[in-house]
């Protein structure tokens, strides 16, 4: 900021239990991890109290709204956000166009267009998105049910760099009972209350009926099964980190045969991202596991990256392991 010039003062506002919970949450995180930031905005109850606190607590906050052009009037939705933003005290609002479209289905499709063009608009701002307590815990509902392996149980952390999650331990009725206070009528996005999207489902029928058998607490209990996870899940990536290094070409098997198969499955899904594999699944990860501790002279296993015309496939030969595409 240019000498003499003041800074613009953050905005006055009200002195509600909800918000200020809401305001401590972006807080804490912004201690931890400080720089500039923006705000993912749609106009919901979750992101219009995030940036509201947001601005109330840091600097130069931008918005960025991103438009799908999935539903009739999605434009003006846009323009509505972005107007909230600026009342809000947010210095630059954009909305950002995109075109969704590739394999998945729209939900997957609409979530890689989204991050596309949140990543492309952010500079150097770490992008604060609003999930909250409920979100992690539908989160590891699903990573439950797919079976995806601890990581997906894990669920979402704070900090995934450039992505922020200060409500991570906020409950939804926070974000909403924030903006009775501020005065603001959130957007209500019809997508939310379809039950074609399993998360949806997830979230009336599933989360309402395990609070009901089990008495309670069940979104906090998993949102904290989720935090302990990501915590052990810390400590066995360092010793994982440790065996091989980031780049290397082929992997003795030798370096790793001996290891805890929790940790050898972690060195060996490091080292296969490392050789451009994409999307690995548990079952491709357990797969490529067995050419070290169940090796009997199987075939490589199929992986998906490389191409688009081809797949890799990792392979056993002479004592290591190596990655190439499908046809070499």
């Amino acid at each position: 900021m240019p000498e003499g010039v003041e800074p613009a003062a953050r905005p006055r506002l009200p002195e509600g239990p909800a918000l200020l919970e809401i305001r401590q949450a972006v807080r804490g995180w912004l201690a931890a991890h400080p720089g500039p930031v923006a705000v993912a905005l749609s106009g919901g109850a979750d992101s219009l109290a995030l940036t509201a606190a947001t601005v109330a607590e840091a600097r130069d906050v931008q918005a960025l709204i991103v438009d799908h052009g999935l539903q009739a009037g999605s434009a003006e939705i846009a323009a509505t956000a972005a107007e909230r933003a600026r009342d809000l005290g947010v210095g630059d609002a954009q909305v950002l166009n995109v075109h969704v479209t590739g394999s998945g289905g729209m939900e997957a499709a609409a979530r890689r267009a989204r991050y596309d063009a949140l990543n492309l608009a952010r500079g150097d701002a770490s992008v604060l998105v609003a999930h909250t307590l409920d979100d992690q815990a539908e989160t590891v509902l699903l990573g439950l049910g797919r079976g995806s392996g601890p990581r997906s149980i894990a669920g979402m952390a704070a900090f995934d760099a450039p992505w922020g999650r200060p409500l991570l331990g906020v409950r939804r009725s926070v974000t909403r009972a924030a903006c009775v206070e501020l005065g603001i009528e959130p957007f209500e996005d019809p997508h939310n209350t379809d039950t074609d999207f399993t998360r949806v489902r997830l979230r009336h029928e599933v989360l309402p009926l395990l609070e009901d058998v089990l008495g309670g607490g069940v979104a906090a209990a998993l949102a904290r099964t989720a935090e302990q996870l990501r915590e052990d899940g810390r400590v066995l990536d360092a010793m994982a980190e440790s065996v091989v290094g980031v780049g290397v070409p082929e992997l003795e098997v030798s370096a790793i045969d001996s290891l805890d198969s929790a940790i050898r499955r972690r060195v060996l899904r490091r080292w296969l991202l490392g050789r451009g594999v994409t999307s690995l699944t548990d079952r491709q990860l357990r797969a490529v596991d067995a050419l070290v501790g169940r090796w009997t002279g199987q075939g490589g296993v199929a992986l998906p990256g490389g191409m688009p015309d081809a797949r890799l496939v990792c392979s056993r030969r002479h004592g290591r392991l190596s990655v190439g595409l499908e046809n070499e």
